[in-house]
């Protein structure tokens, strides 16, 4: 369980990204237990109704609300939000707003050229190996056991491996480019997800998910929604509302977040193992 509020700026280089507890005020473990038997005993529910369900098409719905609540929870830390912060307007007023929009759409072609490249790599991995579906046997044991272990993780149950590059985007370069260019360079680093540090491991349990279909289309199709919740936040910026405020917001919230991605990891790794057992 990893947070990226600690980290040095440093000038011309990315910010490194050090592990630590997400948890900075001890969470009860009797807390931590409700929430994973609940998500347990949700999970278990989920699966035999999907179970009883048209399961391919119901198991891609949950696929795809596990990957848009994964791509918000990706920037949900007040580091998180410091690199969108940086493309925030100039100056206040409709002026200045309508000046900015330039930056808020060079940011989304950013991220979809980096869902499209992202999305095709993984969708040709598993076409080269013969995957065709995370439905199968071994695809809903694979995303089982990503969820469970790392829903764990998430709830300070377990440590497990957390690869990740573990740096922001390159701050100084507003200094370097304007800002529509910085708009989309950093939309393109943060759409390849695996450029920066990303604070979800729903990201792997997306990432197994696209590579198991065996099809570049439905591979971009996962990775664009994980990727749509990560790009949405810097519309906050539409809004008349201070940096201060959003990352007190978010350090106030920050918690809640990490609980609610274990819960999810625990919930949709639970729902796929029984689909696995069925």
């Amino acid at each position: 369980m990893t947070s990226i509020d600690d980290f040095q700026l440093q000038a011309g280089e990315s910010v490194g990204v050090p592990d630590c507890t997400i948890f900075a005020e001890p969470v009860t473990s009797g807390s931590r237990l409700a929430v994973l038997g609940l998500s347990l005993a949700a999970g278990l529910a989920g699966g035999l109704l999907l179970g009883n369900a048209e399961t391919g098409a119901a198991l891609w719905g949950c696929i795809g609300l596990a990957a848009f609540a994964g791509g918000v929870l990706s920037t949900w830390s007040p580091c998180g939000y410091s690199s969108i912060s940086l493309l925030r307007p100039t100056g206040k007023g409709a002026q200045a707003l309508m000046g900015w929009l330039p930056t808020f759409a060079m940011h989304g072609l950013g991220y979809a050229a980096g869902t499209l490249i992202l999305g095709t790599v993984l969708g040709a991995i598993g076409m080269l190996v013969g995957l065709s579906g995370f439905a199968s046997g071994f695809g809903l044991a694979v995303l089982a056991l990503i969820g469970l272990a790392y829903g764990a993780h998430q709830l300070d149950f377990l440590r497990v491996p957390y690869p990740q590059r573990r740096a922001q985007v390159p701050h100084d370069a507003r200094q370097r480019f304007p800002k529509w260019v910085v708009g989309g360079l950093y939309g393109l680093s943060l759409g390849l997800d695996y450029l920066t540090y990303v604070q979800t491991p729903l990201l792997y349990m997306m990432t197994a998910a696209a590579i198991l279909t065996g099809n570049i289309a439905e591979a971009i199709a996962i990775i664009a929604l994980f990727n749509l919740g990560r790009f949405l936040p810097v519309a906050v910026n539409l809004f008349p509302v201070t940096d201060y405020a959003i990352q007190a917001w978010l350090g106030r919230h920050q918690q809640r977040a990490a609980i609610v991605d274990g819960a999810i990891l625990t919930a949709l790794g639970t729902a796929c193992a029984v689909l696995a057992l069925i």
